[in-house]
Formats: structure tokens, C-alpha cells, sequence
């Protein structure tokens, strides 16, 4: 947490410094932020001083560093408990140093704290000044904030960590002790077993050392323990004797003391549909280019889908700018529970920034009166384009013009000639009705940009087709529009 902080400040504009007793100098250089190499000198130095340590080590923690800070400054804890914490920082900061309890209510792999809660513990006469700013900071992320006592936080915490952990672990444990193969199991899954099997794995797969302490340093956590054992027992006495009435009566009760228990249906429901939906979609979307976000190595892979089954996908990889020749046509496979796939416009944005394009020109008179940004939005339509734009626009033919021509050519024709006589004349090119008409027209350059895993020829003749579908004449495909005229001749 201490690492995803650093990060959370430093793109806020802070300056953060980071020291651990481990001495991890990589870690600060991966974070690129400098490592203290002198507690004595940087504790001083900080306007906010946050401890993030093991729940064993936190009061240690605190009383070796509060004392050394400036009068002014803030220390902040990032603790699962809070009424040790609270009282370590009363105790070992200065009176002018304000402090401030905080529990991030979310782990390491949470991409963003938009939607996430921050419990912060305020302390009369030690938060004036801080709280209000920490407060705002964090609502500035999208957090949910939540004000409340040391005290009360334990007590709540207790359920809302300390039975739930207890909760799915009993459950890994139990399966442990019954030799369960959980792999087949999930081959008869239901929904609801699925998603209760990725939280207790999610819990069981974390630092052990960090439960175990949530466990045994919240002091309410006991009285918890022995309430959901006797609950245990209770229920399973039930089960021994077929006594389904007591059972039911049981269960109602809790369901009357849970409240809306269909408003948790409809959450649960939307989380079992999400799930459903998103492997829908991948499942639609083989043999289309995709691209997925890796929640873990923050790396986007962008292809071809070429498989999807219930565990993994595997993608032909796209070539983007600097890909080694090695890597063209690489096949890459990759657990789906790592990954989250990208929206269309964020798939469209990987594309526009990371392949190589090629530039097309298409230069055509629009209908008389038509506006060439509602054709410009016509073509934008097409989702093989990374760009469209507007390069030139023009008059249309210019009947007026002056062609210089043989008079030995025109002589039976002299009344329509204008202009100094000579060897050469200058003819006045009247043209054809048709002709007149265009020349009253508009001459529009398109340039579109057609992404690079695309068939430029193919995009091409799709635009240039809809152009002429809204009514455009194409004109040759040259920046300056060579105009071409045959002088009409009457003998």
C-alpha cells in the first residue's frame, strides 16, 4: 500500500520520499522517487509523514519516527486497526504535529481509488489544519470518504473484515481438511459457488501474515469468532436432527435482520450478469481485433482473437511501431482472470497511437449546397479510419479561363474568341451545360488516415464509394487538381 501511495501523491504533484527498514532501494528507483538514506534528515524535512507497516510494527513504527518531526506536519497511519495507532501517534508526536488515522478500505490491486472508501479518523484539537485537505484530496480521486472514532471503526471492522476473512478462510481451510478437488469442482460450478471460490482464494492467496494479523490486533475480533462458531454449531445441530422448522425460523430472522435482501439479489445478480456479459462479448468477438488490459503487469495486448475458452485466450499479436521482425504473427496466450478487455474507445486510441497508418487522398466536387463537414462526419463513420480530415478545399472548373490555342484551329469559329490576336488567340472556354454546372460546385480534399492493420486499397474504394453515394464526383487524386478540358469545336 505504502507503493501504491507513493504513486497516488507523486501524480497529485507531491514530492514523496520513501524508506523502509528493508533498505529496498529498487523499489524507490522502480517508483522514481528518491530512497531515504537518512531517516534522521527526511523525517524533518516532510510536510506528511504516513506509516504503512505491518499491524505488529506500526506502534513501533510510530514511536521511533513521530518525535522526530517538524512542528506543522501531518502523521497519517494506513493500518486495519485504529485505536493502537491513534493512540501511539497522541502519544510519541510532538504537539505541534497533527495526526490523522486513515484506512484505506482496498488492497494493492485496485487500479484507482475512484469508487473506493478511505475511513479517516480525525482527532479533536490534532487535525485542524490537515484533515480538511487529505479529506478533499482523496474526494478529488472519486473515494468515497468516511468519518469516524477509533473506537467505532474496531467495532465495525471487526465484522466487516474480521468475520468475513474468518469466514472464507474457515471455508479454504475446511476445503484443505476434506482433500476437495476444487478444479473439478468448478466443472459443475453454479454461479454463485464460482464467485465465492475466487474470494477465498483471493483472500487465501494474499499475505498470510497480514490476516493473521487482522485477526489477532483487533481485540473485538474474538467476541465475533465465538458468535459465528456457536452460529456453526447451532446450524449443523439443526442439520443432525432434520429440524428444518428451526432451520427456516432461523434463517428468516437473519434475513429480517439483514434489511433489503433484495437489493443485495439485484447487486448479486448484476455482478453474476456482468461476468456473463464480458465472456459473452469475448466469446463474439474471435476473430476480430480486440485488445485487453493485464491488471497486474499494467500491459496492453492488442490481435486477433483467435480462441477463447472459460480460462484463457490466445491472440495473434498486432505489429506496432518498433516491433522486432521476430515478433509479426506472434500467437500469445493469456489467463483471462489477469485481464480486463478494452472498451471500443479505448481500443481506438491504442490503435491510433501505436500502428503504423498510411495517408490516402480523395479529392471529389460535392453536390451543390452540401456542407463538407457533414460529409466529413459521413466518412468518420468508418472505424478503419484513425483520422479524416479536411486538407483543401477549391472552387470548382473554372469556365472562365483562358487556354491558349492555334488560330489556324479556331478560325471558323472567331466569335468566340477574346483577347489580343495573333499567331496565338485566347479562346473563352464556355463549355457544357453539364460543365457550367460543376463549375458551381465545391472541390473538397478528403485525407483520411487508415490504420495499419487495415487494407488501405480496401478503406479507400469504401470511402470514395460513399462519396459517391452522397453524390460527390470524384476528380483526380492530385493535390493541385490538373484540370482537363477539350475545347468544344463547332465547324
Amino acid at each position: 500500500m505504502g507503493q501504491w501511495f507513493t504513486r497516488f501523491f507523486k501524480e497529485r504533484g507531491y514530492e514523496v520520499t520513501v524508506w523502509g527498514k528493508g533498505g529496498k532501494t529498487e523499489i524507490a528507483r522502480k517508483l522514481e522517487v528518491p530512497f531515504a538514506s537518512d531517516l534522521e534528515k527526511a523525517v524533518p524535512e516532510s510536510d506528511i509523514v504516513i506509516v504503512s507497516v505491518p499491524i505488529s510494527v506500526t506502534e513501533e513504527t510510530i514511536a521511533e519516527i513521530a518525535p522526530k518531526m517538524k512542528a506543522g506536519s501531518l502523521l497519517m497511519d494506513f493500518t486495519s486497526i485504529k485505536v493502537k495507532p491513534v493512540e501511539a501517534m497522541r502519544k510519541f508526536a510532538p504537539s505541534g504535529v497533527e495526526i490523522l488515522g486513515t484506512h484505506p478500505m482496498f488492497g494493492p490491486t485496485i487500479p484507482t481509488i475512484r469508487g473506493q472508501t478511505v475511513i479517516l479518523v480525525p482527532v479533536k484539537g490534532r487535525s485542524e489544519k490537515w484533515f480538511p485537505v487529505i479529506k478533499e484530496l482523496f474526494k478529488e480521486g472519486g473515494a468515497h470518504i468516511e468519518i469516524t472514532t477509533a473506537a467505532e471503526h474496531d467495532r465495525l471492522v471487526s465484522v466487516v473484515q474480521g468475520l468475513t476473512h474468518f469466514a472464507y478462510i474457515t471455508i479454504g481451510t475446511t476445503i484443505d481438511r476434506l482433500d476437495f478437488d476444487i478444479k473439478r469442482s468448478r466443472k459443475f460450478v453454479s454461479p454463485v459457488y464460482d464467485i465465492m471460490l475466487d474470494f477465498v482464494g483471493r483472500i487465501l492467496g494474499q499475505n498470510p501474515y497480514l490476516y493473521a494479523l487482522i485477526q489477532m490486533e483487533n481485540t473485538g475480533v474474538l467476541e465475533v469468532h465465538e458468535a459465528f462458531i456457536k452460529e456453526c454449531e447451532e446450524l449443523s445441530r439443526l442439520v443432525r436432527v432434520h429440524d428444518e422448522e428451526s432451520f427456516v425460523k432461523k434463517m428468516k430472522a437473519a434475513a429480517r435482520k439483514y434489511g433489503d435482501t433484495a437489493h443485495a439479489l439485484r447487486k448479486s445478480d448484476k455482478l453474476i450478469n456482468s461476468r456473463i456479459t464480458e465472456y459473452e462479448t469475448i466469446l463474439n468477438s474471435v476473430g476480430k481485433v480486440c485488445g485487453f488490459f493485464h491488471i497486474y503487469s499494467g500491459k496492453i495486448h492488442v490481435g486477433t482473437l483467435e480462441k477463447a475458452g472459460l480460462d484463457e485466450i490466445v491472440l495473434t499479436k498486432l505489429v506496432s511501431k518498433g516491433t522486432s521482425p521476430h515478433i509479426i504473427n506472434k500467437f500469445v496466450k493469456l489467463k483471462l482472470e489477469n485481464l480486463r478487455m478494452l472498451s471500443e474507445s479505448e481500443l481506438w486510441k491504442w490503435r491510433k497511437e501505436n500502428l503504423e497508418h498510411s495517408t490516402r487522398d480523395i479529392s471529389v466536387l460535392i453536390p451543390k449546397g452540401a456542407d463538407p463537414v457533414v460529409i466529413l462526419n459521413a466518412i468518420n463513420t468508418n472505424k478503419q479510419l484513425a483520422t479524416c480530415e479536411i486538407s483543401d478545399i477549391y472552387k470548382g472548373i473554372n469556365l472562365g479561363d483562358h487556354k491558349r490555342i492555334k488560330w489556324e484551329d479556331c478560325k471558323e469559329n472567331w466569335g468566340n474568341y477574346k483577347g489580343n490576336w495573333g499567331d496565338y488567340k485566347e479562346f473563352n472556354m464556355i463549355g457544357t451545360e453539364k460543365e457550367r454546372e460543376e463549375a458551381k460546385r465545391l472541390g473538397v480534399t478528403y485525407r483520411i488516415t487508415v490504420f495499419g492493420d487495415c487494407n488501405a486499397n480496401s478503406v479507400e474504394a469504401d470511402v470514395t464509394s460513399l462519396l459517391c453515394g452522397l453524390g460527390c464526383r470524384i476528380r483526380e487524386k492530385n493535390l493541385k487538381q490538373k484540370e482537363k478540358f477539350e475545347v468544344e469545336r463547332k465547324i
